[in-house]
């Protein structure tokens, strides 16, 4: 597996308006995949600090809580991200909301991105010591039976098949299903329009499922990735795509002169937790990090500074029950 390394954080988030009901039920981050794994390295101010060219960001990431030597000597999973001097995460550099690299600084940030650069505050006492591989659908669960990384943030559902390779901690996000179509579509706009149309989801997903439920009589094409369900939509292969609200509204945030989110949301909420190795002894300690950023306010202006800036959603969301969907 060849990988490309880079720094670690994202362009700053530019605040674009989304026209659309459905943005306003934004409770959550979608799962989606990209194509291809490359590493990224944490990039480090004059004061040693994370750095990227968005100054509120940072004073996030870097002002997070850090866990005193006993906590972290007490878990054998944080000792070994500790001993290594490195949280090896794998994660996305395409995420326009949640994990975002930015080609000229070669620094990610987003929603997920935030979350583990605190997370190795909370461990290492910096948050500019990550390192990231770039995950898709397929190698998500390798990637960590392997060991080839400590976590996997990656707006990543927990399912019962995915729990029986793999731990989750949280949840910390949930999402339910939207549809994206092109934005001088006028036929499709709600779920039972769906009725006969060609709609692409990503294949291995949960928009697959939820498609099979809310939607029987659509023509599904199911694909490999967002990418390639996005083009379809785009080339009109596919009159509309169906997944998670979140990662459709990146794809919006991106292009929002062609494509629009129409319709409430629908389906059963997916919860989105943080992927670890079975059996690792790291779930505990990661819930208690999350437990603290979302007690101390940090969950909730890392969420402002990221989703809410380019989205421009009012209403705030409430983080999951942590253990939900897990136990």
């Amino acid at each position: 597996m060849s990988t490309t390394r880079h720094r670690l954080a994202t362009r700053p988030l530019a605040a674009l308006a989304l026209g659309t009901a459905a943005m306003l039920a934004l409770s959550a981050c979608g799962g989606g995949s990209q194509s291809g794994e490359s590493g990224a390295s944490g990039a480090t101010g004059g004061d040693g600090g994370f750095s990227s060219s968005n100054a509120d960001y940072d004073a996030i990431v870097n002002a997070g809580p850090v866990a005193d030597d006993a906590t972290v000597e007490a878990n054998a999973w944080a000792k070994a991200v500790k001993d290594s001097g490195t949280l090896r995460v794998g994660g996305r550099e395409t995420s326009t909301l949640f994990s975002n690299l930015d080609p000229v600084s070669g620094v990610v940030t987003g929603f997920d991105a935030g979350l583990c650069q605190l997370l190795a505050r909370y461990i290492l006492g910096d948050a500019s010591k990550t390192s990231l591989t770039q995950v898709s659908v397929d190698t998500r669960e390798e990637l960590l039976v392997n060991k080839q990384v400590d976590i996997v943030a990656a707006t990543y559902s927990i399912t019962p098949a995915r729990l029986e390779r793999i731990d989750f901690a949280g949840p910390y996000y949930s999402s339910q299903a939207a549809i994206m179509v092109k934005s001088d579509n006028t036929d499709i706009k709600g779920v039972d329009d769906l009725a006969g149309k060609t709609v692409a989801t990503q294949a291995g997903s949960t928009g697959e499922t939820t498609l099979a439920e809310h939607a029987p009589e659509a023509k599904v094409l199911a694909l490999p990735d967002n990418a390639q369900a996005l083009q379809s939509v785009q080339q009109g292969r596919a009159d509309a795509y169906v997944i998670d609200q979140t990662l459709l509204l990146n794809n919006v945030v991106k292009d929002p002169d062609n494509l629009k989110v129409v319709g409430d949301p629908f389906g059963t909420a997916d919860l989105y937790g943080l992927g670890l190795p079975k059996d690792a002894g790291a779930v505990e300690f990661v819930n208690d990090f999350l437990k603290k950023i979302e007690d101390d306010g940090t969950w909730l202006k890392l969420w402002k500074n990221t989703i809410q800036t380019q989205t421009k959603v009012e209403s705030e969301p409430t983080p999951p029950t942590i253990g939900e969907g897990v136990n």
